[in-house]
């Protein structure tokens, strides 16, 4: 997809995501204008949660490039997916909000009054007002992620990225998420989710990333979200050889 905005946007240089020599994601070219709403999506193993690390700056680019501009890490907050977070872990549900404001405290200050004021804030506008000294062990699927959702609003972040956001929760948990989805992109946040509910994609996003691997469509939801586009996205994931090299194009070193 062609760049069109003045302002700086995410730009993905063809593109190339490896584990271990084998493609995850490979020459993928667009780029995310500013304030925009992508959902990414596809079958599984598709590279989807590759492509939203790598954004975040969390993998290397075996090959080709991802430009933030002028953004910098502070200005992106990252949402992996549940099953990659340890609940077992000794900590408050007010901690786990307050780590969003790590830029405005450093590494080893504390929490001045006013930033403990918009945790309390942020924990009200995720409907856990009164859930601050509880252990984040205790907390249910849907109120974890309320708690995730709050250290987000904290961080106040210009691009915010998803995995997975919706994943084994509730309806109504989710029905509120996605209110706050469309209040960043009415704010005019850059939001970036991995997806597999294409009614979800449909209703809520205004742009999708079709992959599989490989870029298959990338534009408004409803040009994306076609039959012949998800048939040929299966068709693609029913054809990957898992063991399979770094694929090379001329002037791409394998």
């Amino acid at each position: 997809m062609g760049c069109i905005s003045a302002v700086s946007p995410i730009r993905l240089n063809d593109l190339t995501v490896t584990y271990d020599r084998h493609p995850a994601v490979h020459h993928l070219s667009g780029c995310f204008e500013p304030g925009s709403l992508t959902a990414i999506i596809g079958p599984n193993g598709a590279g989807k949660s590759t492509l939203i690390k790598t954004i975040a700056g969390l993998l290397v680019p075996a090959a080709g490039a991802v430009e933030r501009g002028p953004l910098a890490a502070r200005d992106i907050g990252y949402l992996p997916q549940a099953a990659e977070i340890d609940r077992a872990f000794p900590i408050s549900v007010a901690d786990v909000v307050l780590l969003g404001a790590w830029k405005d405290m450093g590494i080893l200050g504390g929490a001045s009054r006013k930033v403990s004021s918009r945790a309390q804030d942020a924990l009200a506008a995720v409907g856990l007002e009164g859930f601050g000294s509880r252990s984040i062990g205790s907390l249910s699927a849907g109120q974890f992620q309320r708690a995730l959702f709050a250290r987000l609003l904290l961080q106040d972040a210009r691009v915010i990225l998803l995995d997975e956001p919706f994943t084994a929760i509730d309806a109504r948990t989710t029905r509120d998420l996605l209110a706050l989805v469309r209040a960043w992109h009415g704010e005019g946040r850059t939001v970036i989710a991995v997806l597999h509910d294409f009614d979800q994609v449909r209703t809520h996003f205004t742009e999708a990333l079709l992959l599989a691997r490989e870029l298959v469509a990338w534009g408004p939801s409803e040009a994306v979200l076609t039959e012949a586009n998800l048939l040929r996205a299966r068709a693609m994931a029913e054809h990957w050889d898992e063991t399979a090299p770094v694929c090379a194009r001329p002037g791409v070193a394998a």
